[in-house]
C-alpha cells in the first residue's frame, strides 16, 4: 500500500471531523469504506490517521483535527470558503467539486422556467376573468449569461442549450469552452448587457467578492433575471436591493446570501421581486451519493499513489 509522498505505509486510517453533522458524517464514511479504518477526529486514536475527511463549516475544529500525521484533507463539499487554508501547509487538499452540479443546474433551469412561465402565479383556484389568454415568456432564443464556467456553470449550460438558449460565459481561465455552442467572452459587462438571465456560479474568493456590485448591476439588461447559486459574497446585496427597487432588474433568484441565514427583517425577505431559498439548490439523493463516491474514489487513488480528483489550488482559494 502506498501514498503519493511516502511510499509503503501501514494500513490506511481515515479520521472524520463531523462538524455540524456530528457522528452522522462519521457513520456515513464508515459505511462507504468498509475495508478502511475510520475513526473520529479529536480522539486519541486519531493520531494514527493520515487522511482527514471534513466539512468546511468549523475552522477551529478542522485546525484541531489536523494532527501531524495528516497528509491529505478532503472537504465533503464543493465550496471551501470558511476552510482555514493557512493551516494546510504541505498537505494535499481536495474537495467534492462537481458532486452537486447536476442538482444545482436543475434548480437554475427551474428558476428560469418559473420566471418565464410566471409560476406559481399562473395557477388558479377560482374562475379567472379571462380563459386561455396569457403573456408568458420562454427560454427558446433567450440569452443566458454564466459567470463562472466550472462544473456548475457547465451543467447549467448543457441544459440551457437543450432549451435552445443562446449561452455566453465568462471565466477566469483561458481554457476553451467545455461544450460546443457556449460562447466565451472576457468582458463581464458585455455579458451582463446582453443576457436575459444571468447565473452566478463562480467560486467565492477575495477576487470575486461583490463581483456583481452596483456598476455591474447597472450594466445588466433592463428586465433581466439574476440567479445566484454560488455564494452570497459574490453579490453586493445592498446594490441588488436598490436595482430591484428601481425596476432595473425584473427578478433575483437567490439560493445563497450573506450572511446565512439572513437576520429577521432583512429587505430580501418578502421582496416582491426576490425568490429566496435557504441554500438548498444542491439537494438531491444523487448529490449525497456523488459526494461520498468522489471521496471513496480518492481514497483508493491515494492508497494506490494516483493523482487525486478535486484538488484545491491553495493560492487561488478554490
Amino acid at each position: 500500500m502506498t501514498s503519493p509522498d511516502t511510499g509503503p505505509t501501514a494500513p490506511l486510517v481515515v479520521a472524520v471531523h463531523g462538524g455540524q453533522m456530528g457522528t452522522q458524517l462519521l457513520d456515513g464514511v464508515r459505511a462507504a469504506l468498509p475495508g478502511v479504518t475510520v475513526i473520529e477526529a479529536g480522539t486519541p486514536e486519531a493520531t494514527r490517521a493520515e487522511v482527514l475527511a471534513t466539512l468546511a463549516d468549523d475552522a477551529g475544529g478542522i485546525t484541531g483535527a489536523l494532527t501531524p500525521g495528516i497528509r491529505w484533507v478532503h472537504v465533503l463539499g464543493a465550496g471551501i470558503d470558511g476552510f482555514p487554508l493557512a493551516v494546510v501547509g504541505d498537505r494535499v487538499l481536495t474537495c467534492s467539486r462537481g458532486a452537486a452540479a447536476p442538482a444545482i443546474a436543475e434548480f437554475v433551469l427551474a428558476a428560469m422556467l418559473a420566471f418565464e412561465k410566471q409560476l406559481p402565479h399562473v395557477w388558479i383556484t377560482e374562475p379567472p376573468t379571462r380563459w386561455s389568454i396569457a403573456s408568458l415568456g420562454g427560454l427558446e432564443g433567450r440569452t443566458l449569461g454564466i459567470v463562472g464556467l466550472g462544473s456548475i456553470g457547465t451543467e447549467v449550460a448543457r441544459r440551457a442549450l437543450a432549451f435552445d438558449m443562446h449561452v455566453v460565459a465568462v471565466r477566469r481561465s483561458t481554457r476553451p469552452a467545455p461544450l460546443p455552442g457556449v460562447a466565451l467572452t472576457g468582458d463581464l459587462g458585455e455579458l451582463l448587457a446582453s443576457s436575459d438571465h444571468v447565473v452566478v456560479s463562480a467560486p467565492a474568493t477575495d477576487r470575486t467578492e461583490h463581483l456583481i456590485g452596483a456598476a455591474a448591476l447597472a450594466r445588466m439588461k433592463p428586465g433581466a433575471h439574476l440567479i445566484n447559486v454560488a455564494r452570497g459574497s459574490l453579490v453586493d446585496q445592498d446594490a441588488l436591493v436598490a436595482a430591484l427597487d428601481h425596476g432595473r432588474l425584473a427578478r433575483a433568484t437567490l439560493d445563497v446570501v450573506e450572511p446565512e441565514p439572513l437576520p429577521t427583517g432583512h429587505p430580501l425577505y418578502g421582496h416582491d421581486r426576490v425568490r429566496l431559498s435557504p441554500h438548498v439548490s444542491w439537494s438531491s439523493p444523487r448529490t449525497l451519493r456523488r459526494t461520498m463516491g468522489l471521496f471513496v474514489e480518492n481514497v483508493y487513488r491515494y492508497r494506490d499513489g494516483q493523482e487525486l480528483l478535486g484538488a484545491v489550488d491553495l493560492k487561488e482559494g478554490y
